[in-house]
């Protein structure tokens, strides 16, 4: 017989594990991977900043995985660092807290800051993602004055 606290943990395992297979497929550059794992319509927010060419509104799974592409399309590779510090789950809902960085291609010119990131897993797919990031960082990186 399983309990409300069976459920949610294995609820809490299962969120868990397909952030963490998020990541995985974030960091290889499997857009198709990804395309699997978001849901067919995805609750994205991620403030719009209109000097940033890959921050833009999104909503279907195919839109959210290609956001990953975008960045690195506009990043230079080997200045892209992101790390976790903190990696909570609770029932459906993850969130992640770190620290990223990068160089922008058209200006060389460097961000960085703290961000957060918000997941909610339903039936085995990201139904939200929410990220909060230093904006203004990387907004003055793309501006080329």
């Amino acid at each position: 017989m399983s309990t409300d606290t069976d459920t949610g943990t294995t609820t809490a395992t299962d969120t868990r594990a397909v952030v963490q297979d998020f990541l995985q497929a974030r960091l290889a550059g499997d857009t198709d991977r990804m395309v699997e794992l978001f849901a067919d319509d995805v609750d994205w927010l991620l403030a719009e900043n209109p000097a940033v060419p890959w921050i833009r509104p999104r909503s279907t799974g195919a839109e959210c995985a290609a956001q990953s592409g975008e960045l690195a399309a506009h990043t230079v590779p080997e200045d892209s660092r992101a790390s976790l510090d903190t990696f909570l789950v609770d029932g459906t809902d993850a969130v992640l807290f770190g620290h990223l960085s990068g160089t922008v291609r058209a200006t060389g010119k460097s961000f960085e800051g703290p961000f957060a990131l918000r997941l909610t897993v339903e039936n085995g797919r990201i139904t939200r993602h929410h990220l909060y990031e230093n904006s203004l960082s990387i907004a003055q990186a793309c501006t080329a004055s």
